[in-house]
């Protein structure tokens, strides 16, 4: 290839999906970020459509149901599960991205959040725009079933979750996120009042698993492993 002329990688396509990023991030909020790009699904945009507004986090578990149950017509747009650090990002976050999607002239709006630490703010924000949500205080509630997951409280009173998503990112997150790399002594402070790490698995993958397992050793805490699958999870995208 002559000196100076490099081919461009990835061609068209690839220069469609970085405007189309671009465009997207412009909708949010100063100073937020979108979630990776492999986690923005874009499809024929706008009427008849149904477009599904969720944290990061769940991105591979909705793209699963999404294909399994054969629902073509849902796109998705996932905002970075990083702001579960920053709640008022979600809410600021999600308005800008239904103010999007209505003028994308979709025919209807799922938020896949659940409260997540916003304090009852999405709610206010959903009820205004008419637009419902997934159900619970947190992904642990809807992915047990929030039935099954408020029937009995005092069981878990001192058990520190993870999904699939956070056992895969628990290094990130939590071993590096809250500085236990460089300070191993905040553990205990951390984490002394809790009893057992409980893994709720949506998937039954043996690797994810032994992750888990080791995730709680390195914490000091017991171990327990409940297959969840999707929950309510499932039923939402089922229902679309």
């Amino acid at each position: 290839m002559p000196d100076g002329k490099r081919r461009r990688r990835g061609g068209a396509a690839a220069r469609r999906r970085e405007r189309a990023s671009r465009a997207a991030r412009n909708a949010l909020p100063p100073g937020s970020e979108l979630a990776p790009d492999e986690e923005l699904v874009s499809g024929s945009k706008g009427k008849g459509r149904t477009l599904v507004i969720a944290c990061g986090a769940l991105a591979r578990e909705i793209l699963h149901l999404k294909k399994v149950l054969g629902k073509e017509t849902i796109d998705l747009h996932c905002l970075p599960a990083s702001w579960h650090n920053t709640p008022g990002y979600i809410v600021d976050g999600v308005q800008a991205r239904i103010r999007q999607a209505r003028a994308e002239g979709y025919d209807r709006i799922l938020v896949g959040y659940a409260d997540c630490g916003t304090g009852g703010r999405l709610d206010s924000l959903l009820k205004e725009e008419g637009i419902e949500r997934l159900s619970g205080a947190h992904c642990y509630a809807f992915y047990s079933g929030v039935d099954a997951f408020m029937d009995d409280p005092e069981r878990d009173a001192r058990s520190f979750f993870l999904t699939d998503y956070l056992v895969r990112h628990f290094d990130t997150l939590v071993w590096k996120g809250m500085m236990l790399d460089s300070h191993p002594e905040l553990v205990r402070d951390c984490f002394g009042n809790y009893e057992k790490l409980v893994y709720l698995a949506q998937t039954d993958d043996p690797e994810l698993t032994k992750m888990a397992e080791e995730a709680a050793h390195r914490l000091g805490l017991a171990f327990e492993r409940r297959f969840t699958g999707y929950g309510d999870l499932e039923r939402a995208v089922s229902a679309l």
